[in-house]
This record gives C-alpha cells, sequence and structure tokens, in this order.
C-alpha cells in the first residue's frame, strides 16, 4: 500500500476511507492524537508516544479502545503494509459518533480510533529555519495534545505567507498590546508545531511542562541528551527578550529534532555556540539511526 488509513479496525488506503459525519471529532475536534516516525519499519519512540497518547485520553475523560500492547502489535503490524519504510505514523482518538450535542456522558460513546501512514522522512536537522512570534492566545491545555490546533493552524500560515518553517507562541503580558514592549517581555511558551528552547551561556533553556506547553518527546530526548553530554538544563520560564539574545535558538519535534533557528521576525538571532549545538545534534540524529536500523 502506498498510504493506510484504520478506523475501528477498518483497513484502506487514506483515498478509500469513509468515516461518519458526526464523529464528534467533526464538530468538536473532540479527542486526541499524537504522531512520530517510522524508519526501516521501527516506530521512533513508540512507548514514549504511546505514554502522551493514553496520558491525552486520560485527561480528556476517555479511553483507548484496547489495551497498550494491542495497540504497539498493531502499529507495528500495520507500518509493515506500507510499501515505503519512512513514514509519518499518526495515531487519533476521538469521542465517538454520535449527534451533535455539547455534552458527552449521558450518551456513553465509543470511542473511535483512527490510525494513518503515510511516506514521509525525518526533516534534515542541520538545517537552519526562519521563525515568526505570534500571540498566544490559545487555551489552557496546551498539555494535552487534543485536536483543537485552530489557533495553530492561523500561527503557521502566517509564518508560512511570511516566508518561514515556524511560528513561535508568547504569552504577553498585556492582551492585544502589540507593543514592543509588550512584546519583548511575552514568556515564550512554543511553536505552532514544535517545543521552543535556547542555549546561553553553556546552558539549555527550556519552557518548564505545564499547561501552556504540550511535553514534547524531542523536547524530553533534547533533555536526557544534554546530561549525557554534561550541559545544563534550565526548565524555566524566558522571555522574548532572552530568546532574541540567546546564544542559539532550536525548534524541535518528532520529526525535526535540533533544528536552529536563525532568524525571527525577519531580525538575526543565534550562531553564538554551535559546538554545543552540534553536539546535541549529533547525538540526536545518533540516536534515531541507531533505534531504527535494520
Amino acid at each position: 500500500m502506498k498510504t493506510l488509513a484504520y478506523y475501528n479496525g477498518t483497513i484502506a488506503e487514506m483515498e478509500e476511507m469513509s468515516i461518519p459525519m458526526n464523529d464528534r471529532a467533526s464538530f468538536f475536534g473532540d479527542g486526541c492524537y499524537d504522531a512520530t516516525y517510522c524508519r526501516n519499519y521501527k516506530i521512533y519512540c513508540l512507548e514514549e508516544h504511546l505514554d502522551r497518547f493514553y496520558n491525552s485520553a486520560r485527561l480528556l475523560d476517555m479511553e483507548v479502545p484496547m489495551p497498550r500492547a494491542e495497540l504497539t502489535e498493531l502499529l507495528n503490524d500495520l507500518v509493515r503494509r506500507v510499501d515505503d519504510h519512512e513514514q509519518f505514523v499518526y495515531i487519533q482518538l476521538t469521542r465517538g459518533t454520535g449527534m451533535r450535542d455539547h455534552s458527552y456522558g449521558a450518551a456513553g460513546f465509543a470511542h473511535n480510533l483512527w490510525i494513518t501512514l503515510k511516506p514521509c522522512k525525518v526533516v534534515d536537522t542541520y538545517h537552519p529555519i526562519q521563525a515568526v512570534t505570534v500571540e498566544d492566545k490559545r487555551f489552557f491545555y496546551c498539555n494535552i495534545k487534543t485536536l483543537n490546533l485552530l489557533p495553530n493552524v492561523l500561527a503557521a500560515e502566517k509564518a508560512r505567507a511570511a516566508g518561514c518553517g515556524e511560528a513561535i507562541f508568547y504569552r504577553a503580558p498585556l492582551r492585544n498590546d502589540g507593543s514592543a514592549e509588550n512584546r519583548a517581555a511575552g514568556r515564550v511558551t512554543e511553536c505552532a508545531h514544535s517545543n521552543i528552547h535556547i542555549l546561553k551561556n553553556g546552558t539549555f533553556r527550556t519552557a518548564p511542562l505545564d499547561d501552556q506547553i504540550l511535553p514534547g518527546i524531542a523536547r524530553a530526548n533534547l533533555i536526557k541528551m544534554c546530561r549525557t553530554l554534561g550541559i545544563p538544563v534550565d526548565e524555566t520560564p524566558f522571555t522574548v527578550a532572552e530568546m532574541m539574545d540567546a546564544d542559539e535558538v532550536i525548534h524541535s519535534s518528532s520529526g525535526s529534532f535540533c533544528v536552529p533557528v536563525d532568524v525571527i521576525d525577519g531580525i538575526s538571532v543565534g550562531g553564538k555556540d554551535p559546538a554545543t549545538l552540534k553536539k546535541l545534534q549529533d547525538a540526536l540524529v545518533a540516536d534515531w539511526l541507531e533505534k531504527t536500523e535494520e
């Protein structure tokens, strides 16, 4: 198969699959998801992604409709049905199917499990990107990998229109105040579809795990590699001003392990600690290759 879609036990090419119109994902984005990559038909950091997937479901008062061991076996089987060994692996759980109603407790929904697979390679982690900043106006469930991604979609489109690869969110002290001072004092949270970090004076800084950022698997891998390499880690908030003055700015996701950001809002940033940056990049690429080797 060139691509694969799974919906509650039905398997087909993505283009052939259909789902009920009244799946609650269609009305409310009522569900959660997770995603990773595979190489040589080996799914990268699958245990960590399933940890987050099951936790997201729990925080949304949902239950994955099969035991974890069974889902692991299913995913490992499905990736081998796709022709290309390098794939984007996506899993999604929705509340269920039923007539549109905001509340859900009385209906007793049977949750719906989606899986999609498509050929895809990870990003070149050594190639820097440009970014724009966007005021973070999302709700405070960012630690759950929910389907409610409209603010992320709008921010990602703003980045694309500006010729950039990512949008960096910040929580401004004063809402809807577009002044340079308010932006500079804003707490950097994360990006439209990745986490964001900085290197400063040899220390790796990243936002703390709270309800304002997603607990990224790549973020956790970066922290682990820092500790292995003896690089100090500081999990405290940093501002836009601190980010702009950082020695290096790094964005990370499951498909882009440790990518430098060299321009933010048209201003050159980073480039002051390439040795530490490359140590981290080399370590993470080596980890990817080792865990997905034939």
